[in-house]
């Protein structure tokens, strides 16, 4: 009795915290109350619909792998360097920032920011390349790590069942990867489950489809994914002697700040400023319906992208034995292939590929899609464990870049 008494008082209070949402956010925001989900939950919870899904995407195992999972800069001995699982964070608190001076919904905010990247796999966007040329190689669409993360946490995690996280959330995780240039945008929105999967067989078909979130809380995501590594990646070039700090183009520098702190605000308060009408819009107002940077800013920071690309991701100075990462991945590719369409798992090497996965998921599954999903979710060290153990030369960690 005392059980229901409290399940009573609960669920009355998370009523009363979704019909307060009408009262605080824009008319543009998505409410948790309209959160929609593949399989009606049996036990609706106590939390509002977002927030769960924010906790279950934290509580994942793959969210778990985000600690050793490479941002930019890998193979590096240095504490201070960002990893995969910083990078979420940053952007979930700056994008939960913009939705707050915007008046959206911070609890969608911050489930998409967590699970944005799960489906990275080892080695950053090397690691993606290398991977999407295996997966053609082998007979599967290319890889995109934006769909990915879907496929982990629609189709992977718990054995297979997934975690049922609401459209609104798999939406922008799947939609928040997109071109370079963007610096403005405007949902799609009236978009359901039937419409969401045509979107992901459309991109697999076609890398360049574009994508637009359906909600205004994943344009911002979007946006701030951006905001959060622009300037990030450049501390940790400085600090990995890479790059000076007053090597940032003059009117970058002037603009929007030569520190990461500084950009950030920057970037931020424009942001904010460019795009109020989301908070003091009207219903109908279909005009106040985007997000985005004032056209001074906007090209200050594509500036600064270009800046970033030439002198950081695509620096030949930084460069770790990608040419042996190449052939772990091909070497561990085919070696997991074997293993499932052999059925033969003959030593410790991996060994927990059958058990990572249920046996509805391994049924529905190609082979070689199966090989995919595990290597994509290895952390960098699991990964480099495993080449070596299959007799690869595998690269040495340093405290140098060079």
């Amino acid at each position: 009795m005392r059980v229901r008494c409290h399940q009573n008082l609960l669920s009355a209070i998370r009523t009363e915290l979704d019909s307060a949402e009408d009262g605080r956010l824009s008319v543009l925001a998505c409410r948790s109350r309209d959160g929609i989900r593949r399989q009606i939950q049996e036990r609706v919870g106590l939390r509002q619909s977002f927030a769960q899904d924010a906790d279950r995407i934290l509580h994942s195992r793959a969210y778990t792998r985000y600690i050793d999972k490479t941002q930019v800069f890998s193979l590096i001995d240095n504490d201070h360097i960002t990893h995969r699982v910083l990078h979420v964070q940053m952007v979930s608190r700056i994008a939960r920032t913009v939705g707050r001076f915007l008046g959206l919904n911070e609890d969608l905010i911050e489930a998409i920011a967590l699970g944005h990247d799960i489906g990275h796999p080892p080695f950053g966007h090397e690691g993606e390349r290398i991977l999407n040329s295996l997966c053609s190689q082998y007979g599967l669409p290319g890889f995109q790590h934006n769909i990915e993360s879907v496929q982990f946490l629609d189709k992977v995690e718990k054995k297979g069942r997934g975690w049922n996280l609401t459209l609104q959330v798999l939406d922008g995780i799947l939609c928040h990867d997109g071109e370079a240039r963007t610096t403005r945008m405007a949902p799609v929105r009236q978009r359901d489950f039937s419409g969401f999967d045509q979107l992901i067989i459309d991109k697999q078909r076609d890398p360049m489809t574009v994508l637009l979130p359906m909600t205004l809380e994943g344009c911002v995501v979007r946006l701030c994914d951006t905001i959060a590594y622009i300037g990030r990646d450049i501390e940790d070039a400085i600090e990995l002697g890479l790059i000076d700090r007053y090597a940032i183009p003059e009117q970058c520098g002037m603009l929007l700040g030569e520190s990461n702190g500084t950009i950030v605000y920057t970037l931020v308060a424009d942001l904010i400023e460019n795009s109020v009408g989301v908070r003091t819009a009207q219903p109908g107002d279909t005009a106040s319906d985007w997000v985005g940077f004032s056209e001074k800013i906007s090209a200050a920071l594509l500036e600064l992208k270009a800046f970033n690309y030439k002198n950081i991701y695509m620096n030949t100075i930084f460069k770790p034995d990608f040419a042996k990462i190449h052939v772990c991945y091909a070497t561990l590719f085919a070696y997991y292939l074997d293993q499932l369409t052999t059925e033969v798992q003959s030593d410790q090497v991996g060994k927990s590929l059958m058990q990572s996965f249920s046996r509805s998921y391994l049924d529905s599954q190609p082979p070689a899609a199966i090989v995919r999903d595990y290597i994509a979710g290895m952390t960098d060290n699991f990964f480099l464990c495993q080449a070596k153990a299959l007799g690869c030369d595998i690269p040495e960690r340093s405290c140098r870049v060079n």
